[in-house]
């Protein structure tokens, strides 16, 4: 490979590079993965970024130690905008896994005012995990009432790792909530088999207010209702960890990353009664036994995908993208890697009954949620920088200068030499990169080289590659930028 510096260049050429940049390869456009919001200072360890579905377009982020901001949704705002919602950190038990873990917003959140939150905390010694109900303050859109806290529900922890945390309604009006399998490793209690316990399940209960009932109630078609012994609440069990779940507001489907043990990382759809394996399988494979294990009326995942140093060992359940902004990401599961920063797009064929997953690009970062505002766009938490992030069409550069990366791939699809064009408004310092559809590395073109303002050429041969469709990532300060090389032979 060669980094070549191009001093100069027709600015006729400018014009027609910006008009017909080739980025629409494949079935996907090329994307860039930029700061949300780059004027405000960084969140600490942001777990969650929903909205209120009030029509207000703000939107709310969860810190893990127990604190909820607000702020309006303009890619402008200054921190001057950004207001402490809820702040309950003084009931939190936080650190590792533990925190304040999920929230949603009430379906009737215009009229009534409630949210629901999932926190975990300690009691005389105990872990504990509590979903409680707040409302808003009547007299202040922008601030929660912390003394209005209804505790719903309240179950011990036997350890202080997988602890679940999502919650969020159904288009049946009821409230879901991931519980993970109590911790420790290999979930010595088999609570993910359990029915007697609420560990390692999707729950789904009732909270519209019922006279008499002053806390929750249990949907009459919930499928344990009648097995003695069971909890009411199950929904789903044979779960490890599923701590990221959603539903697709279209076809209604619920889907959830559930983290694996030392193996294999899964990506479920969740039904009623459904039984995904835990602890007698880790994704598709045994795990205890470690052989010949159980497989009758288990579901199988509808991906799972191998642990390992780069391609991650924490699934980050995302969501199904229904915005309008990307329309090559439109229907498509997008979801990443706490620990890997890696990110994939997972198209299901519900008639086959099997899915199709691509690499999508890699954040630089730990991914700690995926969430949407009222408009159904995407944003990603960073964990490790606090930044929210989100993905955006390359094609828009052209009116957006600040944005100060530009980058052409040709040809494509190419039998030998591709061309990796870049266009810098500032000096920079710049990698790019090679992954496979599944996410390996291949190649490391450039790596936090400084590259000077103007326009820079890099040639990659790829004599040595085999024939198919490949991911390029390019990463500068403010962007990472990412789309497919398609190789011939």
């Amino acid at each position: 490979m060669r980094l070549q510096q191009i001093t100069t260049l027709l600015n006729a050429f400018l014009g027609i590079y910006f008009l017909c940049v080739p980025l629409y390869v494949g079935a996907q456009s090329s994307l860039l993965l930029q700061d949300a919001f780059p004027k405000l200072s960084a969140f600490s360890k942001p777990i969650e970024i929903t909205h209120a579905n009030d029509l207000s377009d703000r939107l709310f982020v969860v810190e893990q130690a127990g604190i909820i901001k607000v702020f309006p949704n303009d890619s402008n705002i200054t921190n001057m905008q950004v207001v402490t919602f809820l702040d309950i950190h003084t009931r939190i038990t936080s650190g590792g896994e533990m925190g304040l873990l999920g929230m949603a917003f009430d379906p009737s959140y215009r009229y009534n005012g409630y949210l629901y939150v999932n926190y975990t905390r300690t009691d005389k010694g105990q872990l504990q995990t509590v979903i409680s109900r707040f409302h808003v303050n009547p007299n202040d859109p922008n601030q929660g009432d912390a003394s209005s806290e209804k505790i719903l529900l309240v179950f011990n922890q036997p350890y202080s790792n997988h602890n679940g945390g999502k919650l969020a309604f159904g288009k049946d009006g009821y409230l879901y909530i991931a519980t993970g399998d109590g911790g420790s490793g290999g979930d010595p209690q088999n609570n993910g088999q359990s029915l007697s316990t609420v560990l390692g399940k999707i729950l789904r209960i009732d909270v519209n207010q019922i006279p008499g009932i002053d806390t929750y109630s249990i949907p009459s078609d919930n499928p344990f209702v009648t097995i003695t012994g069971a909890r009411p609440e199950i929904y789903a069990y044979g779960l490890r960890n599923p701590w990221k779940f959603s539903f697709d507001p279209v076809t209604g489907y619920l889907w959830a990353g559930d983290v694996g043990q030392n193996a294999r990382e899964e990506i479920n759809l969740i039904t009623k009664g459904g039984n995904y394996g835990w602890r007698y399988r880790e994704g598709k494979a045994c795990y205890n036994p470690s052989a010949n294990c159980p497989t009758q009326n288990l579901i199988d995942p509808v991906w799972d995908y191998i642990q390992s140093s780069g391609t991650g060992r924490s699934v980050t359940g995302g969501l199904v993208y229904r915005g309008s902004l990307l329309p090559a990401l439109y229907g498509k599961y997008i979801y990443g890697d706490f620990v890997s920063g890696n990110m994939w797009t997972l198209t299901y064929d519900s008639t086959s009954k099997k899915a199709t997953n691509e690499f999508l690009m890699k954040m630089n970062g730990n991914i700690s949620a995926f969430g949407e505002d009222q408009h159904r766009e995407l944003y990603i938490c960073n964990y490790s920088s606090g930044r929210i992030q989100k993905l955006k069409d390359a094609l828009v550069l052209a009116n957006e200068p600040e944005l100060a990366t530009y980058i052409d791939v040709y040809p494509n699809p190419s039998t030998s030499l591709v061309y990796i064009k870049l266009k810098l408004t500032q000096n920079d310092r710049i990698s790019v990169r090679l992954y496979s559809m599944q996410g390996k590395l291949v190649d490391s073109l450039l790596s936090n080289e400084r590259v000077a303002a103007g326009e820079s050429e890099i040639t990659l041969d790829t004599k040595s590659l085999s024939a198919g469709t490949y991911i390029y990532q390019l990463e500068s300060k403010k962007i990472t930028q990412s789309g497919k090389i398609h190789i011939i032979r």
